[in-house]
């Protein structure tokens, strides 16, 4: 039986480092910002932010810091297309913070998210990392179980912030449960 729904295939998707300042890496952080922004203008305001506010909050959180030395940052492609990211920048010699992680809406449930951790830990690993770090919103459900499904758990706070309410940590050293 046909429901006209197209299921997509997880093995679509690649990962890999990509220039932070690129404009595929800046459409995506756009689309980012504007997500998480807005969702939270949503809740907290009932409604969206103006396209003046969401620029001016944009140019004051910015992502050069996710290339090296002090980080990397990661395009996430499907059928050829970049279509997810995250960011991953040193907070010491041996932990490092996940940050910007995104995948385009139309395309959440496809594997995308859980092919983007996998990247994350490679490239983790790849910066001598042993463990990684984030922030989140509580409001973020979605992204706060693909965490929790992929071995991250709470810990305490390690930082602050005004859209800091709860903390994961993933030792390196730990196999990840598998799920997408």
């Amino acid at each position: 039986m046909t429901t006209g729904t197209t299921t997509r295939s997880p093995a679509s998707w690649t990962v890999a480092p990509a220039d932070v300042t690129s404009a595929e890496a800046q459409a995506l952080l756009r689309e980012y910002y504007y997500d998480v922004a807005n969702r939270y203008g949503r809740l907290h305001h009932g409604e969206d932010f103006s396209t003046e506010v969401l620029e001016a909050g944009l140019a004051d959180t910015p992502s050069d810091d996710l290339a090296e030395p002090t980080g990397l940052f990661l395009i996430g492609r499907y059928d050829g297309l970049a279509q997810s990211c995250a960011g991953l920048r040193r907070l010491d010699a041996t932990t490092v913070e996940l940050t910007r992680v995104y995948v385009r809406p139309g395309l959440r449930g496809t594997g995308g998210g859980a092919r983007l951790l996998a990247a994350v830990d490679s490239a983790a690993r790849g910066l001598g990392a042993a463990r990684i770090v984030l922030d989140t919103r509580l409001d973020l459900v979605e992204a706060r179980a693909l965490y929790t499904r992929h071995g991250y758990r709470e810990i305490p706070a390690y930082s602050s912030g005004p859209y800091a309410e709860v903390w994961y940590g993933r030792d390196l050293t730990e196999v990840p449960r598998s799920g997408s």
